[in-house]
């Protein structure tokens, strides 16, 4: 039986790997098996951190002179607070309950998410519409329990996908997470078993 409700797929870039500390330069979602017409989402936010020199080696993203680039190229940024309550609204328009997937939610992307809502004051307007958190890396060593490695760039050669994939872009990791979650086809059990519940 399918899940009944939405699952949206969600990416963050960050200025580094710290749950505790960091900032998101980029936060994206994912969302094609619905009615609605907004499918993707995605918004640069402008840190008020530097972007570590790791985090810009994976990511990108530099941040110089007040102004946020991707592979030197200058992006339109919005604010925290902005971006978190158009990410609200977005998925407000899906039908309940509503879920968020991330390939290592639990340890990284929930929790720095988390984070920044209470931090903006925007939680309890998030629980309203987000029921909890579904992560991909747990569900996927569950699946396929024969493979060695659960990376992105593992889990792309395994799996059958067409054109090139860009791994720290985080709309495309949005729709690829999406595109890995249906052709994995989980049943609900399996789903609940790699939920957090808010």
């Amino acid at each position: 039986m399918a899940w009944q409700g939405t699952i949206v797929f969600f990416d963050l870039e960050t200025t580094g790997l710290d749950t505790k500390s960091c900032h998101i330069v980029q936060l994206a979602a994912s969302c094609k098996n619905t009615f609605n017409h907004e499918n993707t989402f995605t918004r640069y936010i402008l840190p008020h951190i530097p972007i570590r020199l790791g985090a810009t080696n994976v990511n990108g993203f530099t941040f110089r002179y007040g102004q946020l680039f991707l592979h030197k190229e200058p992006v339109s940024t919005m604010t925290l607070y902005y971006s978190l309550t158009t990410f609200i609204n977005y998925l407000g328009r899906f039908p309940r309950p509503v879920l968020l997937a991330a390939h290592s939610s639990k340890i990284f992307h929930g929790r720095v998410l988390m984070r920044v809502l209470k931090k903006c004051s925007l939680f309890e307007q998030f629980k309203k519409v987000v029921s909890g958190f579904v992560d991909t890396l747990p569900l996927s060593r569950k699946l396929y329990p024969q493979l060695k490695d659960f990376n992105w760039q593992d889990l792309v050669q395994r799996f059958p996908f067409e054109g090139k994939y860009n791994a720290h872009n985080a709309v495309e990791k949005a729709e690829l997470l999406e595109v890995l979650f249906n052709y994995w086809d989980p049943d609900n059990d399996d789903i609940e078993d790699v939920t957090d519940w808010i």
